[in-house]
C-alpha cells in the first residue's frame, strides 16, 4: 500500500465566515474555492468543508492544526489585537504551545520551537497571569 498526503480539513458551519477568519485574521492565502475553500501552508493543504451536521463541528477528535511561529508572544499579541481569544503559552520541553479556536470551535495551535532551554523563550510580556512569564521570572530569580 502506498500513501500520498492529501489534506487536513475542518468542518465549518458558515464557509464565508470561516474563509474570512483564515484569510483576513490569520493571513492565509486562499488558493481555490468551489464547494470547499482551500488554503496552502507550505506544502500542506488545509480545506474548509461546509456542513449542516452539527455533530461534525468543533473537532471532537484529537487532531489539530498546529502552526509554527518564530515569536509566540508576538503572535499572541497580534491575535489579541484582532479580537481572537488566545490562551497563554505553555512551556514545553523544547518550546512553547498555545491554542485558540476558529468560529466553529476548531482548535488551532501555535508552536514555537526552541532547541535550547525553554528559559530562552522571548518573553515580551509583563502579564503576571502568564504562567510561562511567571515561571521564567521565578527561574531567573533563583539563579
Amino acid at each position: 500500500m502506498k500513501f500520498k498526503f492529501d489534506s487536513v480539513f475542518y468542518y465549518v458551519s458558515d464557509l464565508e465566515c470561516a474563509v474570512r477568519f483564515y484569510r483576513d485574521v490569520l493571513g492565509f492565502k486562499l488558493h481555490s474555492r468551489d464547494y470547499v475553500a482551500r488554503f496552502y501552508l507550505g506544502d500542506v493543504l488545509l480545506e474548509l468543508v461546509p456542513t449542516s451536521d452539527t455533530g461534525k463541528l468543533q473537532g471532537k477528535g484529537n487532531a489539530r492544526l498546529c502552526l509554527e511561529v518564530d515569536n509566540i508572544r508576538g503572535s499572541i499579541s497580534e491575535l489579541h489585537a484582532k479580537g481572537v481569544p488566545v490562551q497563554d503559552a505553555e512551556r514545553k520541553e523544547n518550546g512553547a504551545l498555545t491554542s485558540f479556536f476558529d468560529p466553529d470551535g476548531n482548535e488551532v495551535c501555535l508552536w514555537q520551537h526552541v532547541p535550547q532551554s525553554p528559559d530562552s523563550l522571548p518573553l515580551a510580556t509583563s502579564r503576571t497571569n502568564d504562567p510561562v512569564a511567571r515561571e521564567n521570572a521565578t527561574s531567573r530569580d533563583k539563579q
